[in-house]
């Protein structure tokens, strides 16, 4: 028999019903209650459920089918639901708001602002709490990336050079102003791409792939949007970055070299005001 995990999702086994709902086997932690309104349709003894188990108002373990917008031990940006005497509560998407005590605000926390945060389970109380210092939760773990691997970021904070993320949860990095070619904002969640992990463990970041592959895909897209619009683009190597940005996803330098490529081939001219395929 093992213990449940507070404030994550649990495989648990219906035991029983009742009027109010049905009772979950948690194991070592006694029988847990899933309320009537989160029981699932069809629902009978000998089930398996997914669920999410939290606290109720009362302090005591209740299981959700409900979907929180973050797990313990999960970073993400949430807004304040209300404010009291001893701290903030921010909607995490369950009846029970998650609290933020005022010693773990980095300023006062204003209802309806969003603010990032990391969830965890408070060591004295063992309540699911939310911190907005997030640094002292970023892993000190230097990180093993390649350059050019994918990862997951939760955009933190605007800094005169970029914008610090979190990276796949655990890493602090940064994304650089003049390698921004779109609308970024904290809170944002974004795939990004790694440029390289520096010395003291944080890791640089780009929203494009870079790379050959890249700009020989890009080369592939640009081609066939040619030939999708009577092959003609008045997007040209002239243009600004927010538009070829906006148009194509890619970054102005990728935008070029696939031009320099397309060019190289013979399978365009360019003209003044556009790019034209070649016999069209």
């Amino acid at each position: 028999m093992s213990h449940i995990q507070l404030g994550k999702y649990n495989q648990l086994e219906v035991v029983k019903e009742v009027d109010f709902g049905m009772y979950l086997d948690g194991g070592e932690d006694g029988e847990i209650l899933l309320p009537k309104r989160y029981v699932p349709e069809g629902c009978k003894p000998g089930d398996m459920l997914n669920v999410f188990i939290y606290l109720d108002m009362d302090e005591r373990l209740v299981a959700t089918t409900l979907h929180p917008y973050v797990q313990v031990g999960e970073f993400a940006c949430l807004e304040v639901a209300w404010v009291n005497q001893f701290g903030a509560f921010l909607d995490w998407g369950l009846m029970k708001d998650l609290f933020v005590p005022f010693r773990e605000q980095k300023m006062k926390m204003v209802k309806g602002n969003r603010y990032i945060v990391h969830v965890h389970l408070d060591e004295e109380s063992y309540r699911i709490v939310a911190s907005a210092k997030v640094e002292r939760y970023l892993s000190k773990e230097r990180p093993v990336y390649r350059a050019g691997e994918e990862v997951e970021v939760l955009v933190w904070q605007k800094t005169d050079l970029g914008f610090k993320v979190i990276a796949d949860n655990r890493f602090s990095g940064m994304l650089f102003h003049n390698e921004i070619f779109q609308t970024v904002e904290v809170g944002m969640k974004l795939k990004a791409y790694v440029k390289h992990v520096r010395e003291d463990g944080k890791i640089d970041l780009q929203l494009q792939p870079g790379g050959t592959r890249k700009v020989d895909d890009f080369t592939e897209v640009l081609l066939q949007y040619l030939k999708d619009h009577d092959g003609y683009s008045s997007i040209h190597d002239k243009t600004d970055a927010e538009t070829v940005y906006n148009t194509f996803g890619v970054s102005k330098k990728t935008f070029k070299k696939a031009v320099g490529d397309l060019y190289k081939k013979r399978l365009i001219v360019l003209e003044e005001e556009g790019i034209r395929l070649l016999g069209e």
